[in-house]
C-alpha cells in the first residue's frame, strides 16, 4: 500500500495545473513490475470517477500467415488479465500488420465488453505520422471528448498531412555521417536520428545517416572515404575517452574541407580540443580523459574556478566531483552570431546533461585564433556554443537540441544543419 500511495500522489501532483493528464504504463499486462502502477490506476479511477478517468489499452492482434487468419484470442486474454485486477478498458487500440475485418472487430468488442465503436484499428503504416489521421478517421478523438464532456472545435490535421506528404515524397537526398562509438546500436542516438528526420521533412529531403565507428576511424583511414561521401558530419554526445581520437579526426576533416559540422555536447568539447591542438598548436585535452593534462581546455568547474568563482590555475589534486548541469536551462547567444541567426533570438532555453565544461581561461586565445564563442549560460556564463565564422557551417553546442525537435517544423538548429548539407550536396 505504501508504494501505491506514493505512486498515486506523484500522479496527482504531476497533473496539477493541467486540464488532462496522460499516463502510460509500459510492458505487458501481467508483468509483476507493472502491478503497483496498475493498482494505483485502479484506485485513481475510483477516486476520480468514471467521467474523469479513461482506460485505453493497446493490444496486438497477430496475423498467422500460414493459416491466413487473424487471431483475436491474445487480445481477449489480455483484457481478461486487466479485468482480473479491476481494470475494464474503455477503448482498445488494436495493432496489426494486416487489415482487421469488421467481423473481427465485432468479435473483439463482444468478448472484451468494449463498445464496437471503441475498438480502434491501428494497422501498420508507411509513416508513424499517418497515425493521427488514422485514429481521427475512426472517431477516437470524439470518443475521448464525449467521455470527458469537452467542447472543442473540429480537429485540424493539415499539419500532419503536410508532414506525411513531405516524408513520403522527398525531393532529394542528403547523407549525414554520424561519428560515434555506439553505432552498432543506432537507437542509442534515437533522439538525434528523429531530429534529423524532422529537419529532412522540413526541407523535403530524405536524410540518410551513415554511421561511422569512431574507434575504428582512429586507425582505419579507409573510413575517411565515408566522410568524403557525406554531405555533413555530426559528432553526438557521449562519455569517456574511447573513440575520441576518431571523432577528432572527423572534426578535423570537416573543418579543413568546409563540410558542414554539428557537434553536440561531447561533440562541442572535442571541436574545441581539435581547434586548440591544430590551430593554436597547444596540447589541449579534457581532464575527463587525462587528469594530468597541462592544458585542461575542458574540465570540471572546480578545476579552474576558485571558491569565489574566479579563475585559478588547475591543480592535479582538484575535486573530481562537480555538479552535472541537467535539464532545461537558459542561454544567451551573442548578437550577430550564426547561432543567433539560426534561432532568430538572443535568449533560448535548451536541455542539458553534462558535467564537464569549456575552461573560460581559453576563450580569449581561441577567439583570437578565429573560433567564435557564440553562446553563454545565463547564470554562470559558461560556454554554451562555439562556431567558426570563416567556415560555411561549423556549429557546436553544449546542450542537446534534439530533445526539443518536432516533426511539425523540426528544430531550428537541425533545420539549418540539414539545409547546409543540402547546399553542400548541390555544390559538389
Amino acid at each position: 500500500p505504501h508504494i501505491t500511495d506514493e505512486i498515486k500522489s506523484k500522479i496527482l501532483a504531476s497533473g496539477e495545473g493541467y486540464d488532462i493528464a496522460i499516463i502510460e504504463i509500459g510492458g505487458t499486462v501481467g508483468d509483476i513490475e507493472s502491478l503497483p502502477f496498475m493498482e494505483a490506476v485502479r484506485q485513481m479511477q475510483v477516486e476520480l470517477g468514471r467521467n474523469r478517468a479513461m482506460l485505453m489499452h493497446l493490444t496486438l492482434v497477430p496475423y498467422i500467415a500460414s493459416a491466413g487468419e487473424t487471431k483475436t484470442k491474445p487480445t481477449q486474454h489480455s483484457v481478461k488479465e486487466l479485468r482480473s485486477i479491476g481494470l475494464q478498458p474503455d477503448i482498445l487500440i488494436c495493432r496489426s500488420d494486416h487489415h482487421i475485418s469488421q467481423d473481427n472487430r465485432r468479435k473483439i468488442a463482444l468478448f472484451t465488453n468494449v463498445e464496437e465503436r471503441a475498438v480502434i484499428m491501428c494497422e501498420d503504416a508507411q509513416s508513424i505520422y499517418q497515425i493521427p489521421r488514422t485514429l481521427h478517421e475512426q472517431d477516437l478523438d470524439d470518443l475521448i471528448c464525449e467521455r470527458f464532456g469537452l467542447d472543442v472545435p473540429e480537429a485540424d490535421l493539415s499539419d500532419w498531412d503536410k508532414v506525411v506528404e513531405a516524408q513520403l515524397n522527398p525531393e532529394g537526398t542528403v547523407t549525414v555521417a554520424m561519428v560515434g562509438k555506439y553505432v552498432e546500436l543506432p537507437d542509442a542516438y534515437k533522439s538525434i536520428n528523429e531530429a534529423l528526420l524532422h529537419a529532412g521533412i522540413t526541407h523535403k529531403v530524405d536524410v540518410k545517416i551513415d554511421y561511422i565507428d569512431a574507434e575504428r576511424l582512429e586507425d582505419d583511414d579507409t573510413l575517411l572515404a565515408q566522410l568524403k561521401e557525406a554531405n555533413a558530419i555530426l559528432v553526438p554526445g557521449g562519455f569517456g575517452e574511447r573513440g575520441t581520437m576518431g571523432k577528432i579526426k572527423a572534426i578535423t576533416y570537416a573543418r579543413e574541407n568546409n563540410v558542414p559540422y554539428l557537434g553536440i555536447c561531447l561533440g562541442m568539447q572535442l571541436a574545441v580540443i581539435e581547434y586548440a591542438r591544430n590551430v593554436l598548436n597547444i596540447n589541449a585535452n579534457s581532464s575527463e580523459f587525462d587528469r594530468k593534462t597541462a592544458e585542461p581546455i575542458i574540465g570540471l568547474i572546480t578545476e579552474w574556478l576558485d571558491e569565489r568563482g574566479e579563475l585559478q590555475i588547475r591543480s592535479d589534486d582538484s575535486d573530481l566531483g562537480g555538479t552535472m548541469r541537467l535539464g532545461a536551462q537558459q542561454a544567451e547567444l551573442v548578437s550577430g552570431s550564426k547561432l543567433a541567426q539560426i534561432y532568430g533570438a538572443n535568449n533560448i532555453t535548451e536541455r542539458h546533461r553534462h558535467r564537464y565544461e569549456m575552461n573560460n581561461r581559453y576563450i580569449e586565445p581561441l577567439e583570437q585564433a578565429g573560433m567564435t564563442i557564440s553562446g553563454y549560460s545565463a547564470k554562470q556564463h559558461l560556454v554554451e556554443s562555439v562556431e567558426i565564422s570563416e567556415h560555411p557551417w561549423f556549429v557546436a553546442v553544449q546542450f542537446h537540441p534534439e530533445f526539443t525537435s518536432s516533426p511539425r517544423g523540426g528544430h531550428p538548429l537541425f533545420n539549418s544543419f540539414v539545409k547546409a548539407a543540402k547546399n553542400h550536396s548541390e555544390a559538389k
